[in-house]
């Protein structure tokens, strides 16, 4: 339970808590959220890490800072690093879980297993089938889904150049629009007050696609009945 509410905590407070990484690690705190993008992308029993508000947060800490004398000094991160390493990041790890798909097959749809839902694959699956190939840029967009993506990809034997050319597109855009909102936004005075705030908008924005499809679904299949 207590490492629950560290999680809930940290994904909660992350303007905080990535201000204490940055101070207690310095450039290391690069590595830090090259890891954790990575592992939110690459390890598909991980879809609960913060991919899009972390992203935010980082690009917020991009943007030159002010101070109470009201003078403006250069943030903490560079935002160039940060899109070309996050992007490296998000890559490699929708990459990695390809690879893990395609080593596991189909047998992965025969039950649910400790820390992979069958419930979640068979709902990726069901959005695959509805758009396609672009799938793996749209849910770039989408938490969990971004996460099952491209291992579904991989259980279904999508072509590898294919999946590769649409993996750096959809990589591209998730991590340089996030990282660019967080620099232009994220030090407005009323988004740093309210930063929780703003987590939860970017959460609610982004299930809002996968939640239209569910509640479409319900109300079609009520109409066919």
């Amino acid at each position: 339970m207590e490492l629950l509410h560290n999680f809930i905590d940290f994904f909660l407070h992350l303007d905080v808590h990535l201000s204490e990484i940055i101070r207690d690690y310095g450039v290391w705190a690069y590595l830090i959220l090259f890891l954790i993008i990575f592992v939110e992308t690459g390890l598909v029993v991980m879809p609960f890490l913060p991919g899009d508000s972390l992203l935010f947060a980082a690009g917020a800490f991009a943007a030159p800072q002010l101070l109470d004398n009201g003078q403006t000094i250069a943030g903490p991160f560079n935002i160039y690093y940060l899109v070309i390493l996050l992007f490296i990041a998000a890559f490699l790890g929708d990459m990695l879980n390809f690879h893990i798909g395609d080593y596991l097959g189909p047998k992965v749809f025969r039950r649910d297993y400790k820390l992979l839902k069958r419930e979640h694959l068979l709902k990726t699956q069901n959005f695959y089938e509805k758009h396609g190939a672009k799938t793996i840029i749209i849910a770039r967009f989408i938490p969990i889904i971004r996460t099952f993506a491209p291992f579904i990809a991989g259980v279904g034997t999508m072509r590898y150049s294919r999946f590769m050319a649409y993996n750096i597109i959809g990589g591209f855009l998730w991590v340089t629009g996030f990282l660019i909102a967080g620099y232009l936004f994220g030090n407005i005075p009323a988004v740093k007050k309210n930063f929780t705030l703003v987590v939860f908008a970017i959460i609610g924005v982004s299930i809002l696609p996968p939640l239209y499809e569910v509640v479409k679904q319900k109300f079609f299949s009520k109409k066919v009945a």
